[in-house]
């Protein structure tokens, strides 16, 4: 038995006991914000959840959760049970912690990209993060545009804008850079390309407009605002395919460009987007342990990633 209090460190006085396995309930709730998500989780039904959560709260005499059409957020006592309950998941697992750093982290782990940037993960980041934490199941998500925040889809997401509504903590991360490509093929096809004013003579090759999931992806009318694509996908790597067999002119990534021998820039010295990346996790999952490990690894490998998210180029004009 553990035992807990308003303040588990000071006031003794109001401490009550509980047991661990009162607290994987707790824990994967807080984790997972959904009672289906947590059982599933657990390998029992939603109703066992709510039971457990709804006893524990009883020792205690504290609302952990509050309620709502959303799933299940932490209240300010359940954000202070946290730390205790975590002691007691690696008290179980019998391995002595001699720092945060130090302890096994585990469980499935969702984490939801962008398309790009998750094959720059995958390439990048991603033997690392197996090394850096060997226990925990990735669930990598590209379709970034089909999940809800609010129901708590994902536990880590990787975003083009900052999220300011809602339980959302964004944190900036990298910034990173675009240009307008087109294959050897194609530029050696048509006449070469001295002004803005030039590329309404081209074919382009973009994303459709009414299938954006964040508006920072809507590069052409920043290119120039009288252009239209003419080859529409909601995937980068069409775009990038269709590109590179010479279909038409393309906003890309610098970093997916970059290893493609056959692309080349265009107007390089008048023509540089830039975009940033965020980190983006719901306030409660942000004070989970594994969540926080997760979250600084990723931002310390991404911000050593900089220069090939950020060529050094001539700024946007």
């Amino acid at each position: 038995m553990i035992v807990f209090g308003q303040d588990m460190h000071r006031n003794e006085h109001e401490m009550a006991a509980y047991s661990w396995d009162d607290l994987q309930f707790f824990l994967a709730l807080a984790r997972d914000g959904q009672l289906t998500r947590a059982a599933r989780q657990l390998g029992t039904s939603h109703v066992t959840v709510s039971r457990r959560i709804d006893r524990l709260e009883q020792a205690l005499r504290q609302r952990l959760f509050e309620r709502n059409p959303r799933g299940y957020a932490l209240t300010a006592a359940g954000r202070r049970l946290i730390e205790a309950a975590e002691r007691m998941e690696e008290a179980t697992a019998g391995i002595a912690i001699a720092g945060d750093t130090a302890s096994p982290l585990g469980g499935v782990l969702r984490l939801a990209v962008p398309e790009g940037f998750g094959a720059f993960f995958s390439e990048q980041i991603l033997p690392d993060f197996v090394v850096a934490f060997p226990r925990i199941s990735l669930d990598l998500i590209t379709m970034t545009q089909v999940l809800s925040l609010s129901r708590r889809e994902a536990d880590v997401t990787v975003t083009l804008d900052a999220v300011t509504k809602g339980p959302y903590q964004s944190e900036l991360v990298s910034p990173y850079s675009l240009r307008v490509y087109g294959s050897r093929s194609y530029l050696a096809q048509h006449p070469p390309l001295t002004a803005r004013e030039d590329l309404l003579n081209h074919r382009f090759i973009g994303y459709i407009e009414e299938m954006l999931f964040a508006a920072g992806l809507d590069y052409l009318d920043e290119v120039h605002p009288a252009l239209r694509a003419n080859i529409k996908s909601s995937s980068i790597f069409n775009q990038l395919s269709a590109t590179r067999r010479g279909l038409g002119l393309c906003v890309l990534p610098d970093y997916l460009a970059a290893g493609q021998d056959d692309l080349l820039p265009v107007l390089p010295d008048q023509i540089t987007l830039r975009r940033n990346y965020w980190l983006t996790c719901h306030r409660d999952l942000r004070q989970m342990r594994r969540e926080r490990a997760v979250i600084r690894f990723l931002q310390d490998r991404i911000t050593a990633l900089v220069p090939l998210l950020l060529p050094d180029q001539k700024a946007a004009r």
